[in-house]
């Protein structure tokens, strides 16, 4: 499965590493938490950029 962006293979070796990690209901319960705390506005993309997407 190629990794958009991913350019480099050792790079790919560290993305595939991903799968040897478990994350516990308290390790998703934290990174919830914590994500929840950030306060998102805007878009993703400049106008300009947006008109590029699903054209």
């Amino acid at each position: 499965m190629p990794i958009p962006g991913t350019t480099k293979p050792h790079r790919v070796l560290e993305n595939v590493g991903a799968l040897d990690v478990t994350l516990s209901a308290s390790d998703l319960a934290e990174l919830t938490d914590a994500s929840d705390r950030i306060a998102t506005a805007g878009d993703r993309y400049p106008e300009a950029m947006q008109r590029w997407i699903n054209r």
